[in-house]
């Protein structure tokens, strides 16, 4: 249980500093601080989960080219949601969060990789 704990921990952490790098690199999505990012990963975390599990329970399949578009999609659309409930953080409308979550998306590509590559995990 400790465990499980710690692992959401240092992910939310991970994810906070992502939304970071990505406030500072100008790509549609500010955020005041540490403090206002790790708030804004726990709430886009929450809401990721509730739009997945929706488009699961709606059974919806799309093709690969397609299921890119539409989780695109649905991540602008999650930081967006995100952005009215976290005080400190501010997306420049859906072409904003459309930038953002590609931004965010090749970021945490490229520290999961670090990562991968210093722990050799």
């Amino acid at each position: 249980m400790f465990s499980a704990l710690v692992s959401i921990v240092l992910m939310l952490v991970l994810a906070a500093i992502v939304i970071i790098i990505v406030s500072k690199l100008g790509m549609g999505l500010a955020v005041d601080g540490f403090a206002s990012a790790f708030i804004a990963a726990a709430v886009i975390a929450i809401v990721a989960g509730v739009v997945t599990w929706l488009l699961s329970f709606l059974n919806l399949n799309f093709g690969p080219f397609l299921g890119m578009i539409v989780y695109l999609i649905v991540a602008a659309v999650i930081l967006m949601i995100s952005d009215r409930f976290v005080k400190g953080m501010k997306v420049d409308g859906f072409a904003g969060a459309i930038i953002a979550a590609i931004g965010i998306g090749v970021v945490y590509w490229l520290v999961s990789l670090l990562l991968n590559t210093i722990l050799n995990i």
